[in-house]
């Protein structure tokens, strides 16, 4: 099949699916006498593989530590398991500082008049913080 229609089987676009060949995710397709890239179920199947390890958050680095221990019949589960609780530290501590976002712009938001009057609490806090 071609970049397109792996692509869409995998739900990526085609221009993840080159970038992950780039940066050798994905080993480089095969090419066809017109010089199209020629996808087998097996390269669609690595690129959900792919796209679902990006869905639970796992950065492309890791990703290519999970492909590794995908294709390692004699892996122990232990490294995977320790792989994705690193992952949920850190999605742990993403959540906690977008609470911590969302809590600040709340605060701003509730001490902001929403008038026709230039005082705004929420200007005035990102301008303090960006000098």
């Amino acid at each position: 099949m071609n970049i397109g229609e792996a692509a869409a089987a995998a739900g990526l676009s085609a221009r993840m699916v080159r970038h992950y060949e780039k940066i050798g995710l994905t080993p480089r397709a095969l090419r066809r006498d017109s010089q199209y890239r020629d996808y087998s179920a097996n390269d669609v199947h690595r690129l959900r593989f792919i796209a679902r390890a990006r869905d639970l958050g796992f950065p492309l680095s890791e990703i290519g530590e999970l492909l590794a221990l995908w294709g390692d019949q004699t892996r122990a589960s232990a490294d995977v398991k320790a792989l994705a609780i690193g992952r949920i530290a850190d999605l742990r501590e993403r959540e906690r500082a977008l609470h911590a976002m969302r809590h600040s712009l709340e605060h701003l938001v509730a001490a902001c008049s929403g008038d026709t009057r230039p005082d705004c609490p929420i200007i005035e806090d990102i301008a303090g913080r960006a000098g």
